[in-house]
């Protein structure tokens, strides 16, 4: 069981180079990125279905770079270095890294433990991840029973994703269903009303924010949501 998408973030072009070749070979589309800035800066950087990193990168260090990642996706993460510290491992892992190898390390050892960890994200039991709204009181109730308190254009945001049933969401049909005659830049426009509800939800969870752009396109909300 291996991902369909991969990031590769790894500033080693020679090593990531034969790396994605090796995957690549496996039926797995990998993307390459020498620094952390360049993944972060791409159309949709939370996209895809599993990230291998470095942790010695440049601009975002590779811890740093998880934790944001951890924000954005469930997806797996899974880090190949060769940093030495004595913590490495428990800073990896703390902050949201599924698995860590060290350098130098065999192709097919990394394949297997891409594998491992992309076998637990696909069999997670899909109730775990389920958010619930409650309309009477406004509030977006985390998996973890975090309380996102809502206004009313928040509301309305996710009740556009519940109809969605998981599907992108564009960009014209959320202006619409916000009641914009379009997408100013100002507070009032999609994307302040986007940007303030990820805030409330990271500051009320540690969770991955479902809520992500499709480039382009739109905005999906990865996650079920049950009304209560």
């Amino acid at each position: 069981m291996l991902p369909s998408s991969l990031a590769l973030i790894d500033d080693d072009r020679p090593y990531s180079s034969a790396l994605s070749l090796h995957l690549s070979q496996q039926g797995v589309t990998v993307t390459l990125f020498d620094d952390s800035a360049d993944l972060l800066a791409c159309g949709d950087p939370y996209a895809f279905d599993f990230y291998v990193t470095d942790l010695m990168l440049p601009s975002v260090d590779g811890i740093d770079l998880i934790k944001v990642l951890r924000r954005r996706t469930t997806a797996g993460v899974l880090v190949v270095s060769g940093r030495l510290a004595a913590d490495t491992f428990k800073q990896s892992v703390k902050a949201g890294a599924d698995m860590y190898l060290a350098k130098p390390v065999q192709f097919e050892q990394i394949e297997v433990a891409i594998e491992a960890v992309q076998r637990r994200v696909g069999t997670l039991d899909p109730q775990q991840n389920t958010w619930r709204l409650d309309r009477r009181v406004g509030q977006l109730i985390a998996p973890d029973g975090a309380l996102v308190h809502l206004s009313e254009r928040d509301q309305k945001l996710i009740d556009c994703f519940i109809a969605a049933q998981g599907e992108v969401v564009t960009r014209e049909a959320l202006i619409q269903c916000l009641g914009n005659a379009s997408d100013s830049e100002d507070s009032g426009g999609l994307n302040g009303t986007i940007f303030r509800l990820r805030r409330r939800i990271e500051r009320a969870t540690p969770a991955a924010v479902p809520l992500v752009a499709k480039s382009g396109v739109g905005y999906l909300f990865r996650a079920p949501i049950k009304v209560i």
